[in-house]
């Protein structure tokens, strides 16, 4: 927890204020049984009403000192929580930025999302009641004992033999429940991953009436959560019960043998009244601690979760301010590139070459699993090549930073991903500088002006979370033009064009024509593949042919087979 707890550090300030107020608020509760013993003994005992009024005015005045101490205490406890979570939250999600692709196989997203929420707050709790409470509650017991002993040594012994008791219990307890508490975590990664799947996929549920079984198997997960949450649980309820025991067997002795001392006046009723507020506020102290251990349980399982995270090492990215900008188009060279995912045995891309010269429009077309995203994958460097060597503008691609290298290239991924907020924010998203000007030409290009248009609202219409009230060609062209936005040096495309009819398909083609950039398009259109200045013909990760249409048509059999289907199947070459 040591690393966790290191994003406090900018706040130990205001946390140290927090843990003096909270020992000022703790010494006079310490005051407050011996003012009580010197209102018994000195004012009703003697019938004393000058002491009463005297010793009762100190206690009200303790205790309203006592109270400002306690909201002081709770202001900068509760200021210092959430600055610490703040830091930890905003350190874990820039970590989870820095990923490589890789590591996203390692931490799915539901986990990344509970690290980020659940495992966060539990920790930020925690932190909260240490200044508030966890640190106090020990405190007091040790206190209350020296001011126990100081009274009467003899009616304190009872309690000395059930402390370490308690404390060894307490011990055991915690271990226990860490590890219970770390599956419980655990488990709601599953529930959320599953809560995720299912409303990222909502249309498709009730498209195939599969509520009942994604129902049941929401049921069997969230029973799994109930069982071991409730192992976790008995483990903790156990603790309370035989605290109690143990003191409250201790405040009977206490009282039996206080009351036999008082009868023979070796011991004042104040005194004895004084150690059994003590006893008793003791007796809460250890019943607090049932409930802070099991948060302590369930933040120190948050913890190493998120140091799971935190501690990622190997090919993290980094965030470069300013990258370096080329204007001209760039060129791009496979040199026998293979690659291999990490959990996969076999190579997903075998000696791949191939080179895309400055303004070279190239097709990849091929069969599903052929490895074209893998491909493309490789050229943003979201993955680095097991073997062979890839080249950018005659420089090696390792030696080009993240950031430089993505500054130069409009993306457009399989799957259209918009993100909540206007039509024109998304647009924008691919240039944060662009003006309004500039959204609605790479919008005219994309295809998709007039669709906005229509819409009441026009570039200001809101976009459901990922674009769920847009169709899927709009959301494919709003993608195109935020790629486009950019002017990109190479344009990405992965099976970008998929939902569009052939006309709208064909403007757009000739609206791109005219940038001055490289272009990479993954297509399973013959159509869209004859545009290009060459083709690619990939077949189980390999390049098995490339050139233009005609030599293609010519001279290779999957090529062939692809654009036999087509037009068979009504697609027009």
């Amino acid at each position: 927890m040591k690393k966790v707890f290191s994003y406090a550090l900018p706040y130990k300030w205001i946390a140290l204020a927090a843990f003096l107020f909270m020992l000022l608020e703790l010494s006079v509760d310490l005051i407050q049984p011996l003012i009580m013993a010197q209102i018994i003994n000195e004012g009703i005992m003697q019938n004393d009403l000058a002491a009463v009024q005297l010793w009762g005015g100190v206690l009200v005045g303790v205790s309203l000192i006592g109270f400002l101490f306690g909201i002081l205490n709770s202001y900068f406890s509760s200021h210092a929580a959430q600055s610490f979570s703040f830091e930890l939250r905003n350190a874990l999600f820039e970590k989870i930025q820095r990923f490589t692709m890789a590591h996203y196989t390692k931490f799915p997203a539901a986990s990344l999302i509970t690290r980020l929420t659940n495992d966060v707050t539990q920790v930020q709790n925690v932190f909260f009641m240490c200044l508030r409470i966890m640190l106090r509650a020990p405190l007091y017991v040790v206190g209350s004992l020296i001011m126990m002993l100081f009274i009467d040594a003899k009616l304190t012994f009872y309690f000395l033999i059930v402390t370490p008791i308690a404390v060894v219990f307490l011990w055991v307890v915690v271990r226990r429940g860490t590890k219970l508490f770390g599956k419980v975590q655990g488990r709601v990664d599953r529930l959320n991953r599953v809560l995720q799947e299912n409303l990222q996929a909502i249309r498709l549920v009730k498209a195939y009436l599969r509520g009942q079984y994604e129902a049941s198997r929401f049921e069997e997960i969230a029973g799994s959560l109930k069982i071991d949450t409730t192992k976790a649980l008995r483990i903790m309820e156990i603790l309370l019960p035989v605290l109690w025991l143990f003191l409250n067997g201790a405040l009977l002795a206490v009282l039996w043998f206080g009351t036999q001392q008082v009868q023979q006046g070796s011991t004042e009723v104040g005194d004895l009244v004084a150690i059994i507020n003590y006893a008793t506020r003791m007796t809460a102290m250890f019943s607090m601690f049932a409930f802070i251990i099991s948060a302590f349980a369930r933040a120190y399982a948050s913890a190493k979760r998120i140091e799971e995270v935190l501690d990622v090492k190997g090919d993290i990215e980094s965030f470069e301010a300013s990258p370096v900008i080329q204007e001209q188009p760039l060129a791009l060279r496979f040199d026998n590139v293979s690659f291999t995912y990490d959990d996969v045995s076999e190579p997903v891309l075998h000696d791949v070459s191939f080179t895309a010269q400055p303004r070279e429009k190239i097709a990849i077309i091929g069969a599903t699993g052929s490895g074209k995203t893998t491909l493309l994958s490789l050229v943003p460097k979201f993955y680095n090549a097991t073997a062979g060597q890839i080249f950018v503008n005659d420089k090696p691609i390792t030696a080009w930073s993240n950031s430089d290298l993505r500054a130069h290239m409009g993306i457009v991924l399989q799957q259209s991903i918009l993100f909540t907020g206007t039509i024109a924010d998304n647009i924008r998203w691919g240039d944060k500088a662009a003006s309004d000007e500039d959204v609605e030409a790479a919008a005219k290009r994309a295809q998709i002006h007039e669709s906005i248009m229509s819409f009441p609202d026009g570039y200001q219409t809101r976009v459901g979370q990922k674009g769920v009230n847009l169709s899927g060609g709009q959301k494919q062209r709003i993608a195109i033009a935020r790629a486009l936005i950019r002017q990109p040096q190479l344009l990405i495309l992965d099976d970008s064009t998929s939902a569009l009819d052939v006309k709208t398909e064909q403007a757009l083609w000739e609206a791109i024509d005219g940038q001055q950039t490289t272009m990479l398009v993954v297509t399973q259109k013959i159509s869209t593949a004859q545009r290009m200045d060459k083709i690619l013909v990939m077949e189980d990760g390999r390049i098995i042919a490339q050139g233009t249409h005609e030599q293609l048509h010519e001279n290779v059999p999957l090529y062939q087979k692809i654009y036999e289907s087509q037009q068979q199947g009504g697609i027009t070459a």
